[in-house]
């Protein structure tokens, strides 16, 4: 196939209004996705890895690959020494193609934007490429993202210049560093998706540290109830009547 049919394929992925769509247009493109792709210069799978080596420690524990599609990213991160990877995508066939290249621990059928069949706090980092584009998943996702990331992890990911703004993504960041979610470590400069087509196409890659809100740890810790009354009861308390007080006020104040 040449880059330009190719470009044809990516366009029609782009093109998807409803998840369905997405679902049939990656189902139907399964098959030649990775040829097609490399004929396009397609290069985020790889160049995700550098983050992931850079912020995660290869014995921090598992990581997710967020949209793993046919698994591009698994064989560069396990050559890095990464062995706990799991993949999650909503295409069938893209993760039947990501299980023959054998690293992927766990496989998950899901689409992003929704809630995940997976714990809290389940992965020492995630990651994501490719995903957060035109008429793919929605800056929500990074919600749910943040859930199942445990505290002190961090969530890797790439945003696609176009929707940044305007899909709501930099909204989200902001949301989610306000409520104590995660805190920015790094925005990278724009640069290309692909390195021989799709010039137009850019992405920013960012990186955020999972967190605890202080409030919800603080109510989650549990009352010590002798502890109270205790303090309570070291609490001197007037037997005098609102009544007395302002007449004694009323009176003091005339001296």
């Amino acid at each position: 196939m040449s880059a330009d049919e190719a470009s044809d394929a990516l366009n029609q992925v782009y093109a998807a209004r409803s998840e369905a769509e997405l679902a049939a247009a990656y189902a139907a493109w399964s098959n030649g996705y990775d040829r097609e792709t490399a004929a396009l210069g397609y290069c985020l799978p790889f160049v995700i890895a550098a983050w992931v080596a850079r912020h995660v420690p290869v014995d921090a524990g598992p990581l997710l690959d967020a949209g793993c599609g046919t698994g591009l990213s698994g064989p560069y991160l396990a050559a890095l020494g990464y062995r706990e990877i799991d993949g999650l995508d909503m295409s069938a066939d893209m993760l039947a193609l990501a299980r023959g290249r054998g690293v992927y621990r766990n496989l998950i059928d899901a689409a992003l934007g929704g809630r995940l069949p997976i714990a809290d706090g389940a992965y020492a980092a995630a990651f994501s490429t490719g995903v957060f584009t035109e008429g793919h998943a929605p800056a929500s996702s990074l919600d749910e993202l943040t859930r199942i990331v445990r505290p002190g992890g961090v969530l890797i990911f790439t945003v696609r210049d176009s929707v940044l703004e305007t899909g709501g993504f930099r909204a989200r960041f902001e949301e989610l560093e306000r409520a104590g979610c995660w805190a920015p470590v790094e925005e990278s400069p724009s640069f290309r998706a692909f390195a021989v087509a799709e010039p137009e196409v850019t992405v920013k890659a960012f990186v955020f540290k999972r967190q605890s809100p202080a409030g919800a740890n603080a109510l989650r810790e549990p009352i010590d109830i002798d502890a109270l009354r205790q303090l309570t009861s070291s609490i001197p308390f007037s037997t005098e009547s609102s009544a007395d007080l302002v007449r004694r006020m009323r009176d003091e104040s005339r001296y």
